[in-house]
């Protein structure tokens, strides 16, 4: 008898659906408490922990005697002593009729990275909202996430009732208002109910203080809430997570389904390469099987010998998704560094890693209005429309459709901090119009008919620093001895090819990515070119030297300290960028970043300018020998 109830209660709770959701909203609107209050009315408290919960209220609560429930979630001790969540909490928890995982979010503006990584996975967003303060900021912006995340059912939890007199006049007035910023954002479906979180009321038993109230409780909403089902209707979706090589005889492709099915003898494409061939074998843990389904963990065997590896995709042949290098995006900026356009990130989509940058910003969000800004970069928590292109094609499907294989994530290439979370809209068409032209006369032959190997000097450094002077006398050196040059001088190129950008940082970027880009041409035409810029920033002087072959690129820093720049300064500028007059002026408000593993450093304090590009030239003559 033991033995049969086991195996029927085991049975039920397999057979019960489960349910992803997350609580968000403003700080101090009550998220913890409800999670808290919630796990506590459903008797999933076990009597030791009840009563460290007792202790712990008495030590770090809020609420005077009462029983703290946020202490349930927020873990943390900066958490305990701020009052506030910074961390997502996790927590799990089931009634008869289902199970849950939700995810505490944090409310602070500082930690809305926290709350997109706890909502990327939900498929229902419990929005709370202080019955007192109406829709503030950080609810609108989480809401604004919660849309590009694709969650389209919310339940609006408008919280503190008690502390508004139970009123359903100011109940009504905050549900109107969440539905019209709903119906911005294309959340259709919206269930606002009245909550005293603190007190349990219409959390799991119906409140006596709100009898104007007809709709569930928030618990049976969520019991109600349909879930994301696994997509095994769709097309095959696999993407290659390890190849399985276990003896030379075995070579498997290993990776979660992703969307519809995979058997023996279907037809498949890998991508991006586009090769097709037949499924020989499926296996899973329990060993060969007749087919797998979405979410499923499977090694695969192909029929041919394919090359394929980590960050592929197998997928159905008869409907295979896009492959493109261009995309139409929406990005949700998680770093402190700002974003500007030009700058290279490494971009992760599924089980695949790629060099990308930002070509443009189309427009930024205004959180409180929903109205499209013009933007030249995006600040921290910054919602925006982006342009995006990657050094190479990938596989993958709108966000819309396929979050596995829309959602991606932009990662920092110097200090490996994730900076951004993106959701892809579309390709750009046009990148699949635009192919490399094959070309009979190459850069080496341009090069052997000016008997000469192609180098970029790129000089950097404080204005009044030294470069252009310096600069013109290595060419003047390098004129005399029969090479074909050319410089690029940062003033110059101001008056034509980039007399359209100011001095902002983001118009910074932009400048080295141009000149960086005229630099690669004119090497392609045989030359030997010499940069004279400021360019303040490491990550455009990265940017430019990754835009050549090794050896090609001869980054020289041209020192002098700031006193010795200004001293030296005809212009007046640095005196006009002290005054004020002269904004993001580079060495007063705006910084100057030294190169870090420079070929040459000059020092023009200590040594002549004609002393220093003889340094120069015997430096590049020697990459030429």
């Amino acid at each position: 008898m033991a033995a049969g109830a086991l195996a029927e209660r085991l049975r039920r709770h397999e057979a019960r659906t489960r349910l992803r959701f997350i609580t968000c909203g403003s700080v101090d609107d009550g998220k913890s408490t409800l999670i808290g209050r919630l796990l506590h009315d459903t008797n999933l408290l076990p009597d030791d922990q009840l009563a460290a919960l007792e202790r712990d209220s008495r030590r770090h609560g809020t609420q005077g005697e009462r029983i703290d429930f946020a202490l349930l979630v927020d873990g943390l001790a900066a958490e305990r002593e701020q009052g506030i969540t910074i961390d997502v909490a996790y927590r799990y928890f089931a009634t008869p009729a289902r199970s849950f995982i939700v995810a505490d979010c944090p409310g602070h503006e500082q930690y809305t990275r926290n709350m997109a990584t706890g909502a990327s996975t939900a498929d229902l967003a419990v929005v709370l909202v202080d019955a007192r303060k109406g829709l503030l900021a950080q609810t609108r912006r989480h809401s604004h996430i919660v849309s590009m995340l694709g969650i389209r059912q919310v339940l609006l939890a408008v919280n503190k009732m008690d502390l508004v007199g139970y009123r359903q006049d100011r109940f009504e007035a905050i549900d109107g208002d969440y539905r019209r910023l709903a119906g911005r954002l294309g959340i259709a479906d919206v269930q606002a109910i009245p909550l005293c979180a603190l007190d349990g009321d219409n959390l799991c038993r119906r409140s006596a203080a709100m009898p104007w109230y007809p709709g569930p409780t928030l618990l049976e909403a969520l019991e109600a809430a349909p879930a994301r089902t696994a997509r095994s209707d769709a097309p095959l979706r696999l993407p290659v997570q390890w190849v399985n090589r276990p003896d030379p005889e075995f070579r498997g492709l290993a990776g979660t389904v992703g969307a519809g099915t995979v058997a023996p003898g279907d037809e498949v494409v890998v991508l991006p390469a586009g090769r097709r061939t037949r499924v020989a074998r499926v296996l899973a843990s329990s060993g060969e099987v007749a087919a797998a389904v979405a979410g499923q963990a499977v090694t695969v065997v192909l029929a041919d010998a394919v090359d394929a590896s980590r960050g592929d995709l197998i997928a159905a042949a008869g409907d295979p998704p896009e492959v493109a290098d261009q995309f139409a995006a929406h990005l949700l900026w998680m770093a402190e560094k700002p974003l500007y356009p030009g700058r290279r990130y490494w971009l992760s989509l599924g089980t695949r890693t790629a060099t990308a940058q930002v070509t443009e910003i189309r427009h930024r969000i205004d959180i409180d209005t929903g109205a499209e800004l013009a933007a030249r970069h995006l600040e921290l928590n910054g919602i925006a429309s982006v342009r995006l292109s990657l050094d190479q094609p990938l596989p993958f499907e709108p966000y819309a459709v396929d979050p596995a294989l829309g959602g991606f994530i932009l990662v920092d290439r110097e200090d490996h901090g994730t900076v951004a979370a993106g959701m892809i809209d579309f390709a750009l068409r046009r990148a699949g119009n635009i192919h490399w032209q094959h070309l009979d006369v190459d850069r080496a032959a341009r090069a052997r008919l000016k008997g000469q190997q192609p180098r970029v000097l790129w000089f950097t450094g404080l204005s009044g620093a030294g470069k252009s002077t310096i600069a013109n006398l290595v060419e003047k050196k390098l004129h005399a001895r029969g090479f074909h040059t050319f410089i690029l001088d940062g003033d110059n190129v101001r008056h034509g090819l980039n007399r359209d950008l100011g001095f902002t940082a983001a118009d910074r970027v932009e400048n080295v990515r141009r000149v960086a880009e005229v630099a690669r041409l004119m090497t392609d035409a045989g030359l030997i070119v010499l940069v004279s810029f400021i360019s303040p920033f490491r990550a455009e002087r990265r940017l430019a030297r990754e835009r050549f072959p090794d050896g090609e690129f001869i980054e020289i820093h041209v020192k002098a300290s700031l006193a010795t720049a200004e001293r030296r300064d005809s212009k007046g500028l640095y005196a006009k960028a002290r005054a004020g007059l002269i904004p993001n002026f580079t060495g007063i408000d705006s910084p100057y970043e030294d190169p870090e593993a420079a070929e040459l450093v000059l020092d023009t304090e200590n040594e002549p300018a004609e002393a220093l590009a003889t340094r120069v030239v015997d430096h590049l003559l020697a990459t030429l020998a």
